[in-house]
């Protein structure tokens, strides 16, 4: 059977799905396509179910320190089996939601594995879409316009393949029955620090190898080095330019032992299980690219400011084309590729303008780019730091740990960047987006008024302090 359809999107995940939705918003008949869930990666096995942990992590840790705000408690007990309970609720209901909004913009979904063919009796163009449908059954998608929205899957290193047991990637992670007394997690970015921040909560030993001399490779330094200061404080074991040998991987006496190496230097790590967390690679292979003149760059689809391939009728977006992997991103590429086909006034996507989050505790979250990418831009800048302990709301909410680090360019006064670690970073950082693409200076930001006392003030007293007029330090 053929069906024919103004737009199709091979992928229901959070880009996918905001793309099927705008492109119904604008009169498009649309066709999603999609093999697993709708809401893909980020709903059932990345954003919420982890975000999920990650908050009855912190408020178990909370409920711990409740003495320190004078309130004495015993008896507090983490049952995790609830706590997986609560997780699968939250992501059961949003995956409804869902569903609902597919049929209430009337998208068509088919439930399939779909696989872009070359010109063909069905079409003169590549770009239409064999579906094998969940029941076996064939259909063929013939769209004005394709969207391919793959996204990813976790990327392994040579001898550490996930096998549930002992060695785990993010995804048999989350589905844990039980927490291990101890977790080796290799790699250092934005996956294994939550991991480590919120088993570490839970009460297991964790300890981080990273082969980049900081966590977080991609953001700033000084971020970084408190990011790991905070978590050390709390007891994780955390080795930064330290590499792995995957080779010396073995268990024995049911716990996991691998070899760490920094210089010269070789260390014997051992714990209960093992996570990789060294980043994500795009699904792009056995979904018909072959049969496509789409280009690939460095293992991701290649597309221009408004998502388009190499074929000016599809489109790619999301973990698929690189770049920033997260949620928010896919989602504004899909509304940038949507409006872009559909001949609707959109500015191209900037990759600067879209906040980056890590939900550790501290919180750590930035947008734009860091002192140290601009310097080496030949930008001439300035900055200015201020901590959480200068403003009342954090003392107020025991919270004191962090800083605002604003950087400004030095010569024509443009906001560049804005790095947060503290409380609820992840909030605040929309504010410092908007900055960003209203192309707003640090003096406009310190003009607004910021309600007292609040966190948001610490945002204004970074862009006062910036200009030499801090009124907190």
């Amino acid at each position: 059977m053929t069906i024919s359809c103004d737009v199709a999107v091979l992928g229901g995940g959070t880009g996918g799905y905001i793309a099927a939705i705008r492109a119904a918003q604008l009169g498009k008949e649309v066709v999603i396509i999609e093999q697993d869930k709708l809401g893909g990666t980020c709903l059932h096995r990345g954003c919420i179910p982890s975000k999920a942990l990650l908050r009855s992590a912190e408020l178990y840790a909370q409920m711990k320190d409740s003495a320190s705000f004078g309130i004495e408690t015993s008896g507090v007990t983490l049952v995790f089996p609830k706590v997986q309970e609560r997780k699968q609720g939250i992501v059961d209901q949003l995956h409804k939601g869902v569903q609902y909004l597919m049929r209430k913009n009337k998208i068509q979904v088919l439930q399939g594995k779909g696989r872009v063919i070359g010109p063909s009796i069905f079409s003169p163009k590549s770009g239409a879409v064999a579906v094998e449908l969940s029941d076996g059954e064939m259909e063929t998608v013939v769209p004005a316009n394709l969207i391919i929205a793959t996204g990813s899957r976790p990327r392994f290193l040579p001898g550490l393949i996930p096998d549930g047991k002992h060695i785990l990637s993010s995804d048999e992670a989350l589905s844990m029955e039980e927490l291990p007394e101890s977790m080796l997690i290799v790699g250092g970015g934005v996956i294994g620090v939550e991991w480590a921040s919120l088993l570490n909560d839970f009460g297991v030993q964790v300890t981080v190898v990273e082969a980049a001399d900081q966590l977080l490779p991609a953001e700033d330094e000084e971020v970084a080095r408190e990011l790991q200061k905070q978590l050390q404080k709390r007891g994780v074991t955390v080795m930064t330019g330290v590499k792995v040998l995957t080779d010396s991987y073995e268990v024995k006496d049911g716990l996991v032992h691998i070899s760490a190496q920094r210089g010269d230097d070789v260390t014997i790590l051992q714990g209960d299980k093992l996570l990789v967390s060294v980043g994500r690679q795009a699904n792009v292979e056995n979904i018909g690219l072959e049969n496509t003149d789409i280009g690939l760059q460095q293992g991701f689809i290649r597309v221009n400011e408004h998502m388009q391939t190499t074929e000016p009728h599809i489109y790619a977006i999301g973990d698929c084309i690189g770049g920033l992997q997260l949620a928010h991103a896919a989602s504004h590429e899909g509304l940038v590729a949507v409006n872009h086909l559909a001949g609707e006034a959109s500015h191209a996507y900037e990759a600067y303008q879209v906040p980056r989050c890590v939900y550790t505790r501290p919180e750590v979250a930035s947008v734009g780019i860091t002192e140290k990418e601009a310097k080496q831009q030949g930008r001439e800048v300035k900055t200015a730091k201020v901590p959480f302990s200068a403003i009342g709301k954090a003392l107020v909410q025991g919270e004191r740990e962090g800083f605002v680090k604003i950087v400004a360019d030095a010569v024509t006064n443009d906001l560049v960047g804005v790095q947060i670690i503290g409380a609820h970073a992840t909030e605040l950082i929309a504010q410092a987006a908007l900055a960003q693409l209203l192309d707003a200076t640090p003096w406009e930001i310190g003009q607004a008024v910021f309600a007292h006392p609040s966190l948001s003030e610490i945002i204004g007293e970074a862009a006062l302090a910036v200009e030499g007029r801090s009124l907190s330090l």
